[in-house]
């Protein structure tokens, strides 16, 4: 019986050396030491032999055992060590080869834009508000002193939901909402910047959808000096410390007096180019002293105190700032044009 389990053990270990996969390795496994293997049968008939008998022949089957497993993981560990050297040798990286350069994302520039203009109130003590995209009508044109005659209150030039809702024209919605909302009138200064919404046909220099920053500045004392002095430092810090700004008379029904604000051209030197249309200046926004009705609506006093307002276009300021001719660009999230605004490479 000992010649029978040396026997096994040396055809065991002959075959174990010729298995080159792990199914190989499980089937010689079950073949030799398995149930149905002549190891088992070996073992079965040990019940026939005397107490000594069993004892050795026990000692050497432990050792015949003990000997085909070891071989068999030791093959194992050769095995798999093989196939993953294959699987490194074919997924071998070439570190010789020039690097895929990674193009990181930026800003948008109309982010930056507006981010800009929010850092400069800031730093002069504003308040920045937002506000629902969607307001009422008392609250965008009724409280704004705009009469139901307005031709801002047409559904042609609005995008009406409701009766009494619309997607806000402008974000001067909010600076009625904010005036109304303060339980105890105080002085404050505040900017709304967001998107806002009017019926226009999509053109280079045209779009339903448009950014704006309103400001607004209420107290008492308050003057036109104070809203010059405001929209000079706007002025430089987005288009350079050499701007100069020009009041003209205009009309809106919430400011009174009220004025467009051109800036000199940046370009030109105020000598007169395409960008300016040979005039030395170039128009960017809105603004005047606060209706005295508008303080009424919204529960201030107008005899003790008094503002002034302004609105500027974000898209307007960019396509300025950054020599943009077509505002559908802004829309199209093209990385071509986006790439151009990267901060860094400014």
């Amino acid at each position: 019986m000992i010649e029978k389990l040396n026997g096994i053990k040396e055809e065991a270990l002959k075959e174990i050396e010729t298995c080159n996969d792990e199914p190989s390795i499980n089937n010689t496994r079950s073949k030799y030491l398995g149930k149905k293997s002549s190891f088992s049968e070996v073992m079965a008939g040990m019940s026939e032999l005397s107490p000594e008998e069993k004892k050795e022949v026990g000692k050497v089957s432990n050792e015949v055992r003990k000997d085909i497993e070891d071989a068999l993981n030791k093959r194992f560990i050769i095995i798999k060590n093989e196939e993953l050297n294959k699987r490194l040798e074919a997924d071998k990286i070439d570190i010789t080869l020039p690097s895929r350069k990674k193009i990181p994302g930026t800003k948008h520039p109309l982010t930056m834009v507006r981010e800009e203009i929010e850092d400069l109130f800031i730093s002069m003590g504003y308040d920045v508000v937002d506000g629902p995209e969607v307001d009422s009508d008392e609250n965008c044109f009724e409280k704004l002193n705009l009469p139901k005659s307005h031709p801002a209150r047409d559904a042609q030039d609005s995008f009406y939901i409701t009766e009494d809702m619309l997607l806000r024209p402008h974000t001067s919605s909010m600076q009625v909402r904010y005036m109304t909302a303060m339980e105890e009138k105080h002085p404050f200064k505040m900017i709304c910047p967001g998107k806002t919404y009017r019926r226009d046909d999509d053109d280079a220099t045209h779009s339903h959808e448009f950014s704006q920053v309103e400001g607004l500045v209420v107290g008492e004392n308050i003057s036109l000096s104070d809203l010059k002095g405001t929209l000079e430092c706007l002025a430089k810090r987005m288009f350079g410390r050499d701007r100069e700004i020009r009041f003209r008379a205009s009309y809106f029904p919430f400011t009174e007096p009220s004025y467009e604000v051109d800036v000199s051209c940046f370009n030109c030197g105020q000598k007169g180019c395409n960008i300016c249309k040979g005039t030395g200046w170039i128009e960017i926004l809105g603004c005047g002293m606060v209706h005295p009705n508008v303080l009424e609506f919204c529960g201030f006093d107008h005899t003790k105190y008094q503002g002034f307002a302004f609105g500027v276009g974000i898209e307007r300021v960019a396509s300025l700032k950054y020599g943009v001719t077509n505002m559908r660009d802004y829309f199209t999230n093209d990385y071509r044009f986006l790439h151009n605004f990267n901060r860094k490479e400014m």
